[in-house]
């Protein structure tokens, strides 16, 4: 896990994927690719596509400054790092980018300021890239590795997750496999952690059997009381822990506090 691709654009979100990427690039001596995106406008009822000519070229000369900001920037930090420029949307952009990346850090939705929409930008690059996709809230400054929630239902998303991460779970200094039983899981939770001890990571297990509580809150709940970094966990699962986008992903992607590790 080397390759760290970052999305780059000036908006409310961008202070903390910068953050981020650069703790994830350090810790694991990678390579930084930045991919600047200058977003497309998309207004309804343009039909002569003035409107839209005008905000492109506004967003065209606001991202030629945010380059310049932001290489400056990198050019003083201790990470290997690349650039790229792409006009388009911003989805596109980061899944064709994705190819041989290794995470990909976007946000969780914006609370500030809700433009772009990350918590579908991130839906839909989890799914379509197949990486595991890092998503931070926008008041969140760096990322912290000591403490590892692995929010584990036992399905596949899940599994193939927590394998790709290896390397970044190694770092922890505690791992917690969580899971709130529903008979749905196909691997258990001891199958993890024998999985992840075959990689020098030792972790601990907690099952909870609570039928009434959401998924999303029981998963806040141990999160904030076991005092995890973050949170790592499979999408589009099929058990009540991990339904599909329409239910608990997408609400950890617009309310959590903690930082996202989200894979399909």
């Amino acid at each position: 896990m080397k390759n760290i691709l970052l999305l780059v654009h000036a908006d409310e979100g961008q202070e903390a994927r910068l953050q981020a990427a650069l703790d994830l690039t350090r810790a694991l001596d990678g390579h930084l690719s930045c991919i600047d995106v200058t977003m497309v406008p998309n207004i309804a009822g343009d039909y002569d596509g003035t409107g839209s000519a005008m905000l492109l070229a506004d967003e065209r000369d606001r991202e030629a400054g945010n380059k310049t900001t932001l290489e400056a920037r990198l050019a003083s930090e201790d990470v290997v790092w690349s650039w790229s420029d792409v006009t388009g949307f911003a989805a596109e952009a980061v899944i064709e980018a994705a190819a041989l990346a290794d995470l990909i850090v976007l946000n969780r939705k914006l609370d500030q300021f809700p433009y772009p929409d990350m918590r579908e930008l991130a839906s839909r690059i989890v799914v379509k890239a197949r990486k595991p996709v890092v998503a931070v809230p926008d008041d969140r400054r760096g990322f912290k590795l000591g403490r590892a929630l692995i929010a584990w239902d036992g399905q596949g998303s899940a599994a193939a997750t927590m394998q790709a991460c290896v390397p970044l779970l190694a770092l922890a200094e505690e791992v917690q496999i969580f899971m709130a039983r529903d008979g749905a899981e196909q691997t258990e939770p001891t199958e993890a952690a024998q999985y992840l001890s075959r990689h020098n990571i030792h972790t601990s297990i907690r099952i909870v059997d609570d039928g009434l509580t959401a998924a999303d809150q029981l998963i806040a709940d141990e999160a904030a009381n076991w005092h995890a970094d973050y949170i790592m966990m499979g999408a589009y699962g099929r058990g009540r822990l991990m339904e599909t986008f329409g239910g608990v992903t997408k609400r950890m992607l617009a309310h959590s506090k903690f930082p996202l590790i989200l894979g399909h």
